[in-house]
């Protein structure tokens, strides 16, 4: 793209105050605005007025495979897992974008350390979690590592530095995920520097698009890989395609897979499976009335009542439909640091913008069916998300030490 039309681009979208420094600006940071110009979609500040992926159907239970089932199939879902991972058939990813600033770290939220006694990363606590399932199966399993852009270079040279820890390097594969723009209340896009429009990770639904435009599905389809376990970084806990979860998913020949937990309490904050219109998909705590709180199964059991961890296996033949639809775009209120006209850097204390996000429920409702897969909270969940109370660093240690985690 060049100066020219990219100055078109902006003023055609009322957006001209992003070249507000170009004058300023050397003749590598003139370029690098330019290119991000380009790649840059505008047509996402349209929808700040149309509240566009805000609407929601009609919500049903979903029921999962009970620990009972579970426990009663376990060698043949074992076998049937391990079958599918011997030959080549399941992938892993690591949704891995983020940043520890919530725990007071400028780093990449996997490089941040839990350790008490000796340094133990996040990121070795997933990876040696999915090294169990390579030793167990004898098979180097694929693994996808999403990064971003703010956090890919100290990514992936903090993996290369740690040996991947233990992980074979020819069996990783590193891709960034696309970024949205994000801007004021009006519309206008917010600066994070003179050269620089303010963007953010698009959501936890862009990692197949994002995928594809890295051209990376042409790896999918190569190796023969069918099934793709996509997971959260900040859950230390998490077991990663692990073989009574993959042979549930296969044997009952649905969609997707997701692992959930029992809820807590009924009002408990996480995301629950559920029917919308018929489909599988995700009530979000907020949206549960006293009504579902309270309902009850055939069993006397709370109906909605199965919390997802953030752990999905997807059918990959099914993915190419998804990527081909244009998901709902939820636009968020967010907390958006910014430089003001005077060329000052604003961190703001309150929400001051819009930022657009894809989101995994929009992906699972575009999906036929899904199993939903109990796992024991306290032997799979422990999130990390903020420095103490629930949640926490504190938490998920206390969690790993009764896990036999050396920490």
């Amino acid at each position: 793209m060049t100066y020219e039309e990219a100055r078109a681009k902006l003023c055609a979208a009322g957006q001209e105050h992003v070249f507000r420094y170009y004058d300023e600006l050397s003749a590598e940071q003139r370029r690098a605005l330019i290119k991000q110009v380009g790649e840059t979609d505008l047509s996402v500040l349209k929808r700040i007025h149309g509240g566009a992926g805000d609407e929601r159907g009609v919500f049903s239970p979903l029921a999962a495979m009970q620990r009972s089932e579970i426990k009663a199939r376990e060698r043949e879902l074992h076998e049937a897992g391990v079958r599918t991972i011997k030959a080549g058939k399941t992938a892993a990813l690591l949704l891995a974008g983020g940043m520890g600033t919530r725990l007071g770290s400028d780093d990449p939220k996997g490089m941040y350390d839990i350790g008490l006694t000796r340094p133990v990363y996040i990121f070795e606590r997933i990876i040696g979690n999915l090294l169990d399932v390579v030793r167990e199966t004898d098979t180097w399993i694929r693994l996808f590592i999403m990064t971003s852009e703010k956090n890919h270079d100290k990514t992936v040279a903090f993996l290369k530095e740690k040996n991947y820890f233990g992980y074979k390097e020819d069996r990783i594969v590193f891709f960034r995920q696309d970024m949205a723009p994000a801007c004021d209340f009006g519309g206008k896009l917010y600066m994070e520097a003179k050269d620089r429009i303010s963007t953010s990770p698009n959501g936890n639904a862009g990692w197949y698009s994002s995928m594809c435009r890295a051209g990376l599905d042409k790896i999918l389809t190569g190796e023969g890989i069918e099934w793709i376990d996509v997971f959260a970084v900040d859950n230390v806990l998490q077991r990663i395609c692990d073989p009574c979860f993959v042979g549930a998913t296969v044997l009952a020949d649905v969609s997707v897979g997701a692992k959930v937990v029992r809820k807590a309490a009924p009002d408990e904050k996480v995301g629950v499976m559920c029917l919308e219109d018929g489909r599988p998909s995700i009530v979000e705590y907020y949206e549960l009335s006293d009504e579902m709180m309270n309902a009850k199964d055939a069993n006397g059991d709370p109906a909605y009542n199965y919390g997802v961890i953030l752990n999905y296996l997807f059918r990959v033949s099914e993915l190419a439909g998804i990527a081909d639809e244009r998901m709902p775009l939820h636009v968020v209120k967010k907390k958006i640091p910014y430089i003001d006209g005077n060329g000052d850097y604003i961190k703001p204390s309150e929400p001051n913008g819009f930022k657009f996000e894809q989101l995994v429920l929009d992906m699972i409702h575009q999906l036929s069916s899904c199993l939903p897969y109990e796992v024991i909270r306290e032997k799979e969940f422990a999130p990390i998300k903020n420095p103490t109370g629930i949640d926490s660093v504190e938490s998920a240690r206390e969690l790993l030490k009764k896990n036999g985690v050396e920490l």
